[in-house]
């Protein structure tokens, strides 16, 4: 297994497996209510062995290069993690995604890890498109992906439900030419 250090603060990005699943739940258990505000992870995970389909459902997206999912573990522990939630080599796209406990936020962990995740996409596999879905309210997530370089392509009234409410969604994205041109901007400080 691979670890990728996130920085100085003991944070490392690595594979999250159905093996891990008890991990996985306590750590969404941990900061269920936080999680759940914006996203349905929280819901997927409302147990141990439904924390483990869950898991397993990415390892054979793992296997079919649909998808994949990575957990971020800060000084060991598990506090939230990153993924393609689809990825579709052939057509050159994919969507990433991301959550993380409260406990973690402000640390730049999601930042940095995604950055990663699109590089790799981008630079090894060739995708042009790189998406990212949030919910309009989530403004943390928001701010993450104009900080990586996103552009807001649109906002989808009223497309989903989430605890009984009827929710705005918003598509962002960039194209490999964008994300190359934008991180070395970054490198350059």
């Amino acid at each position: 297994m691979f670890a990728i250090p996130l920085g100085e603060d003991a944070a490392e990005l690595r594979p999250l497996e159905p093996w891990h699943a008890e991990e996985y739940f306590a750590h969404i258990d941990r900061s269920r209510a936080h999680i759940g505000r914006y996203i349905g992870l929280a819901d997927a995970a409302a147990d141990p062995s439904a924390a483990r389909a869950f898991l397993q459902s990415y390892a054979e997206k793992l296997a079919a290069d649909r998808g994949r999912i990575y957990g971020i573990w800060l000084e060991g522990t598990l506090v939230g993690g990153v993924l393609f939630r689809t990825f579709d080599a052939a057509q050159g796209t994919c969507e990433v995604g991301c959550w993380l406990e409260e406990s973690a936020t402000g640390r730049g962990l999601i930042t940095r890890a995604l950055r990663h995740l699109i590089d790799w996409a981008v630079d090894v596999r060739g995708v042009h498109r790189v998406e990212w879905h949030a919910d309009s309210a989530n403004a943390a997530s928001l701010k993450t992906a104009a900080r990586l370089g996103l552009s807001r392509d649109a906002v989808l009234r009223s497309s989903f439900v989430r605890h009984g409410e009827r929710r705005d969604a918003e598509v962002w994205s960039v194209l490999a030419p964008e994300w190359r041109a934008h991180r070395e901007t970054l490198a350059r400080g």
